[in-house]
């Protein structure tokens, strides 16, 4: 395996783990709600403040890595 098939796994992953992530996000605002707001989840504020410190952490991970193969950084 080569470090750029490596760094395109680790991309993928973290643009799976992002996309997981952020679906599991409560919603913000009201909205529009058939049926009334329901919630799947029953967090608490720390569970809610791990959960967006992974999907940050996650998300600069996908930027980064995107930078570096659109850019070419690393030998084929």
């Amino acid at each position: 395996m080569t470090a750029t098939t490596i760094v395109q796994i680790v991309w993928a992953i973290s643009a799976l783990g992002v996309i997981v992530l952020v679906l599991l996000h409560s919603p913000k605002g009201d909205g529009i709600a058939i049926g009334g707001q329901t919630q799947l989840f029953s967090s608490s504020k720390s569970a809610e403040d791990t959960l967006n410190r992974v999907t940050w952490a996650l998300t600069v991970i996908f930027m980064g890595l995107t930078v570096v193969l659109s850019a070419g950084w690393l030998p084929r």
